[in-house]
């Protein structure tokens, strides 16, 4: 299969857009400001937060592992992934919430972004199959 440019691919774009909103969010909503020990620490909302990262992360990684093969069964096991990946970001915003986050907006804009990339999902998705 010959190189694919990603950022021609309008949901690898909003992938990117997607984790660097999440980058935002998390380092704003964090207690532990290293982002990279979040893991580290006792605090549900940094774990939550860790695990919106994580999954942010993962994302445009598995875009272009779809786009990159030419194997019909990873393409749509990538896909299947990344509509996992949405639910969870989805449920991390709630249980943000219910950890007593009281920028419930940024987490609004969260939520919108991600109403955003799953209407390009489905389009991807779809064309993922032929």
């Amino acid at each position: 299969m010959p190189y694919k440019n990603l950022s021609t691919i309008p949901i690898y774009r909003k992938s990117l857009d997607l984790l660097q909103m999440s980058r935002e969010i998390a380092s704003y909503l964090s207690y532990n400001k290293d982002l990279l020990k979040l893991y580290q620490s006792n605090s549900h909302r940094d774990i939550m937060v860790d695990s919106l990262l994580t999954d942010s992360i993962l994302i445009p990684q598995q875009i272009e592992a779809a786009e990159r093969s030419e194997c019909y069964a990873a393409r749509m096991r990538s896909a299947t992934f990344i509509n996992v990946i949405i639910r969870n970001i989805n449920s991390y915003c709630t249980g943000l919430e219910k950890d007593g986050v009281k920028e419930k907006e940024y987490l609004n804009l969260l939520r919108s972004e991600i109403k955003s990339f799953r209407r390009l999902y489905k389009v991807w998705r779809r064309s993922i199959r032929s």
